[in-house]
C-alpha cells in the first residue's frame, strides 16, 4: 500500500471514529444538512481559494479557531471588530498582528448569507475552516488525502469581545506546568495540550515572540543555552536585535505541510518558543514528543480527536447568542 493510500484509508477510519464520539448535546455532525446543505462545501471552497492566494492562511485559520475557543468558548468573538468604546479580542497584543484569515471567513459568510440567510453561524464557519485547512496542507491544494475529520456543528455566535479577556491564551514563554494548568482549566488534558501544539508545524511567528531567547535569556545578554547553536545562529541572521516585525517559519523544514516535523525539531532542540521546547522537561511530555516524531499517523489521529474536543469548549447553542449577519459586527 502506498503512503498516499495509507493516509486516505486512515482518514476514512478517522471519519467513522470521530463521527461516533460523544459531543456537546446540541452539536451534531451534519447540522446544516437540511437548513443549508452546501454550507460546508462553500466554506471549504473559500478556504481553498484563500490557500491558493496565500498558503500561509492555513495556519492562520487554525490559529483563529484556537484563539476563539480559548476566550469565551467557540463563539466567534475573535472575529468582532473593535469600536470607539471597546477594544475587541482581535486587537489585543496576544492577537494583533499574529491572527490571519479573517478575509476567508468574511468571504464564506457572504456566500452563505446569499443562499441561506441567517442560518450558518460564524462560529461554525471558523470550526469548518480550521478543519479544511488541516486537510489541505496534508495533501495539496488540489488533492485530498489529508487529515480529515467531521466537525459537529450548531454553535451560535457571541455578542461580547473584550481584549482584556485574552489573558486566557497561552503565551510562548510558558513552561510545561503553566501550560498544563491553563489547558486543564479549559477541560483539556496535558496529552491533548502536547497534541494540539503540533499545529505549530505550519505557520510563522514574529521575531518578537522569541527574541528574549536569542538576546536576553533570563535577563542576561545571551541566548537560551538549550537551543541548537546552528539553529540559534540562523535565527539571529533572520531576526537582528530590535527587528521585532520580521516573521520566520515555526517549522522551517516544512512550513506549509502539516507533519510531525514540529516534534522532530523539539527533539533536536529547535523548538522556536519556550512553550515548545518545554515539552522535553518532563518524562510524560517528552515521551509523547518521541512517540509523535516516530509515528506520524498516531499524531494525526490524536490531533483530529483533540480538535473536535477543543471545538466544543463553552459553546452557545439553542437560543443562546445569535447568528451574526456580518461576522465582524454583532446584530442590532
Amino acid at each position: 500500500m502506498s503512503p498516499q493510500m495509507h493516509i486516505t484509508c486512515l482518514s476514512t477510519v478517522l471519519l467513522v471514529i470521530l463521527s461516533c464520539q460523544s459531543v456537546h448535546s446540541e452539536l451534531r455532525v451534519g447540522f446544516y444538512s437540511l437548513s443549508c446543505p452546501f454550507a460546508e462545501y462553500i466554506v471549504k471552497d473559500e478556504v481553498r481559494k484563500g490557500l491558493i492566494k496565500d498558503p500561509g492562511v492555513a495556519a492562520g485559520l487554525v490559529r483563529l479557531h484556537f484563539h476563539d475557543c480559548f476566550v469565551r468558548g467557540c463563539d466567534a468573538s475573535v472575529l468582532i471588530d473593535s469600536t470607539p468604546s471597546n477594544t475587541a479580542e482581535k486587537d489585543s497584543p496576544a492577537n494583533n498582528p499574529s491572527l490571519r484569515g479573517f478575509e476567508v471567513i468574511d468571504n464564506a459568510k457572504a456566500r452563505l448569507e446569499a443562499v441561506c440567510k441567517g442560518v450558518v453561524s460564524c462560529a461554525d464557519i471558523v470550526a469548518f475552516a480550521a478543519r479544511d485547512s488541516t486537510e489541505f496542507v496534508r495533501g495539496t491544494i488540489f488533492q485530498t488525502g489529508g487529515l480529515i475529520y467531521d466537525v459537529p456543528a450548531g454553535r451560535r455566535d457571541g455578542r461580547i469581545s473584550l481584549s482584556s479577556e485574552t489573558s486566557n491564551l497561552p503565551p510562548p514563554t510558558f513552561n510545561v506546568d503553566q501550560l498544563t494548568q491553563l489547558f486543564v482549566k479549559k477541560g483539556l488534558t496535558q496529552e491533548e495540550m502536547v497534541t494540539l501544539s503540533g499545529a505549530h508545524t505550519i505557520g510563522r511567528s514574529h521575531c518578537s515572540s522569541f527574541s528574549d531567547r536569542l538576546y536576553n535569556f533570563n535577563g542576561k545578554s545571551s541566548q537560551d543555552p538549550s537551543w541548537d547553536p546552528t539553529y540559534a545562529s540562523r535565527l539571529k541572521q533572520q531576526c537582528p536585535q530590535g527587528n521585532a516585525n520580521t516573521v520566520v517559519p515555526m517549522n522551517p523544514s516544512s512550513p506549509a505541510i502539516s507533519d510531525v516535523g514540529y516534534y522532530v525539531d523539539i527533539l533536536a532542540n529547535r523548538g522556536l518558543f519556550t512553550s515548545d521546547q518545554t515539552f522535553l522537561s518532563t518524562s510524560a511530555t517528552a515521551n509523547q514528543v518521541n512517540q509523535y516524531a516516530k509515528y506520524p499517523i498516531l499524531w494525526m489521529s490524536k490531533f483530529a480527536a483533540a480538535m473536535v474536543k477543543m471545538g466544543q469548549l463553552d459553546v452557545l447553542t439553542g437560543s443562546a447568542g445569535e447568528i451574526r449577519a456580518n461576522c465582524r459586527v454583532i446584530n442590532n
